[in-house]
């Protein structure tokens, strides 16, 4: 990985007055570039081949400049032209996942949040470990398919998306089910309404949820849709449908607003807290945008079962703000909530400290 102190260095080169917000044309793309723009940044999209056509068709997000390349492994021999426009990267799901995470972690380009985190996000093992320091409920594991006693739902490791996924049962229909040579892991099956919450940490910020150092603010929440797991139910039961070979997918393929009742708001609170401050002890905290997917079950209580340490897709809903961004400040998206901390930074001579 890349230094601190050579992104600080190549930092230090920058023309402050003109920086430029970049990212990849893909994920969350619309709604950073608008963000960046209300701010008055200029930006700059980074695509595959020629730019992307569909952003003519939304002029407010649409960016300032182009820099396409021939594979997203090109990034690392671009990094000059990105300095050379003062850019700023704001990382998504999408980009992680192109570029590698070896490839991002070297990227020697100045870039927003904290790269460390992305380890700890993307090992299942160590994701764990970050939740239980953190006090937080999770989902009972199953270290053998041997202990299985109720239904699960069951992960390959890389999973993205909601690819390699499926729910057993029993064990015996674990074992019917299992792809012999991959890596798994084996949670119980929760019930209860999936909440995909949307964070957004500040180490600056000295105005509103307060934290031991810096504010925590709670932007929005979603649902996903999944695939055909939403209405493959329509057509008959579990027995029926796999008896005529039809397994349910999840895989993402939009996202729905939600909201919670009023009364669990002290503990969403509490869980981003707790995540937040615990990142901090683990590898010197995560910053700006981070969501917790979660369970809540009949009896009120959150089970979280992934962390998601950057900007998710699901905060595309709310380019215009949130039923609770709203409550911050009039049609505020993610996307602009960025831009935002690295206004505040900027005029506050501490871009260091968001950045890596």
């Amino acid at each position: 990985m890349i230094s601190k102190e050579e992104i600080l260095e190549i930092l230090n080169g920058y023309d402050l007055k003109n920086i430029t917000i970049a990212t990849v044309c893909s994920h969350s793309s619309l709604q950073i570039f608008h963000g960046a723009k209300q701010e008055g940044f200029r930006t700059l999209g980074i695509c595959i081949g020629p730019p992307p056509r569909f952003y003519d068709a939304f002029p407010l997000a649409k960016p300032d400049a182009f820099l396409s390349l021939d594979s997203y492994k090109a990034m690392l021999d671009e990094s000059d032209r990105l300095i050379d426009e003062n850019a700023i990267i704001i990382p998504h799901g999408s980009m992680v996942e192109y570029l590698g995470i070896q490839n991002f972690e070297a990227l020697p380009v100045p870039t927003f949040g904290n790269r460390r985190c992305l380890a700890w996000e993307s090992d299942r093992e160590m994701e764990r470990e970050w939740l239980l320091r953190a006090g937080v409920n999770v989902p009972m594991r199953f270290e053998s398919a041997e202990l299985i006693d109720r239904p699960v739902i069951v992960k390959y490791h890389g999973a993205k998306g909601g690819k390699g996924f499926f729910i057993a049962k029993n064990k015996e229909e674990f074992q019917s089910k299992i792809q012999r040579g991959q890596k798994y892991t084996i949670q119980e099956f929760i019930l209860g309404t999936r909440y995909y919450i949307h964070f957004f940490y500040s180490p600056i910020r000295e105005r509103g949820y307060r934290l031991r150092r810096g504010t925590l603010d709670m932007l929005g929440i979603d649902r996903r849709v999944e695939s055909n797991a939403d209405e493959i139910f329509r057509i008959g039961s579990v027995n029926e449908l796999e008896a005529a070979g039809i397994y349910p997918s999840f895989v993402v393929t939009g996202n729905l607003p939600l909201v919670l009742r009023e009364s669990l708001l002290p503990k969403v609170f509490d869980l981003g807290e707790r995540v937040v401050e615990t990142s901090i002890e683990l590898f010197g905290g995560m910053i700006g945008p981070f969501s917790l997917e979660t369970i809540v079950t009949d009896d009120l209580d959150f089970k979280v079962f992934e962390i998601s340490a950057r900007i998710v897709a699901g905060t595309n809903l709310f380019i215009s703000g949130s039923p609770y961004s709203d409550l911050i400040e009039k049609g505020l998206s993610t996307g602009r909530r960025i831009a935002q901390e690295i206004a505040l930074a900027r005029s506050m001579g501490a871009l260091g400290e968001i950045i890596s």
